[in-house]
C-alpha cells in the first residue's frame, strides 16, 4: 500500500514540475538523427525538459526519453561542475535559479527513470535514478505550486522500490 502511495506522489509530481528559464543559459544546436530528428525548440535545458515532462505526461515515453537524454548528454558536464560547487543544497530561490544546468539535468534524470519505468525497462531506470541520487543529489525542480522539490529524494524511494521488487 505504501508503494502506492509513494507511486501517487510521484505522478502528481510529475504534473507540476517546471522547469525555470534561463536567461544566461546557452543555445546548443540539435544533433541530427539517423531517422526524423525530433524538434529539440531552442535546444535550452529549460526547453528541452519541459518537452521531457510534457512527454511523459502525455504518454509517451520514448519521446521523454530523447528529450531527456538530449538534455544530459548537452549540459550534464555543466551540471556535474555546478554540484561540485555546492556542500548542501541551495534555500534560497535566486540561488538555486543559477544553478540551472544542475537542474535542469537532475529534472531530466528523473524524467528519464520515469519513462524507462512505464517502457518496462526496470533495470536502466534503476540506473538512471542511481546516477541522479549519486553523481546530482543537490538537483532541485520548481513546482508549480511554489516550492522547489529534490528529484534525487524521488529517486531514492523510487531506487528502493525497484530493488524491492527485484527481490520478489
Amino acid at each position: 500500500m505504501k508503494r502506492k502511495t509513494l507511486h501517487t506522489a510521484f505522478a502528481s509530481a510529475l504534473f507540476l514540475c517546471t522547469p525555470v528559464s534561463h536567461a544566461s543559459e546557452p543555445a546548443i544546436s540539435p544533433t541530427p538523427a539517423e531517422d526524423a530528428a525530433p524538434d529539440f525548440g531552442d535546444s535550452s535545458s529549460a526547453t528541452l525538459t519541459t518537452m521531457a515532462w510534457n512527454a511523459l505526461n502525455e504518454k509517451t515515453p520514448a519521446k521523454a526519453q530523447v528529450f531527456a537524454r538530449k538534455c544530459i548528454d548537452s549540459f550534464g558536464t555543466q551540471a556535474l561542475a555546478m554540484q561540485k560547487t555546492l556542500t548542501e543544497p541551495t534555500s534560497v530561490k535566486e540561488e538555486t535559479e543559477k544553478l540551472w544546468a544542475l537542474n535542469d539535468v537532475g529534472t531530466c534524470y528523473f524524467i528519464l527513470g520515469q519513462s524507462l519505468e512505464a517502457d518496462g525497462k526496470k533495470k536502466e531506470a534503476l540506473v538512471a535514478y542511481k546516477t541522479l541520487v549519486d553523481t546530482l543529489p543537490y538537483a532541485q525542480c520548481w513546482d508549480t505550486k511554489g516550492w522547489y522539490w529534490k528529484p534525487a529524494d524521488a529517486a531514492r524511494d523510487k531506487v528502493k522500490a525497484l530493488e524491492f521488487d527485484a527481490l520478489e
